[in-house]
């Protein structure tokens, strides 16, 4: 969303979303909107870009329990010797970039 500062730092809000909803959308939304105490704007707009850094950090960070972060952990720490085919493509790779 692009943004740009008005005098006194607040912030000028150019870009503009819209959606179609059905009624019950919109009647859902209203209600959750009055329950928080803030307009259907502001209410769609804080929920959607909550939405959207959640999903972001979904799909950015990695998170393992149990089994899965021993094993990732050693691998880590431990990593097993190249295979000859892994030691062909790095060669490869270095031939092809001239490093």
């Amino acid at each position: 969303m692009a943004l740009a500062r008005k005098s006194r730092g607040k912030v000028l809000k150019r870009e503009r979303l819209e959606a179609r909803i059905t009624p019950v959308q919109k009647r859902l939304i209203e209600r959750a909107a009055r329950l928080r105490g803030t307009s259907v704007t502001d209410f769609v707009v804080l929920s959607a870009q909550e939405a959207a850094s959640e999903t972001i950090k979904d799909f950015e960070m990695l998170t393992l329990t149990g089994e899965a972060r021993k094993r990732f952990v050693n691998a880590i720490l431990n990593p097993p010797e190249p295979t000859k085919a892994a030691r062909e493509a790095a060669q490869h790779y270095k031939r092809y970039m001239g490093t």
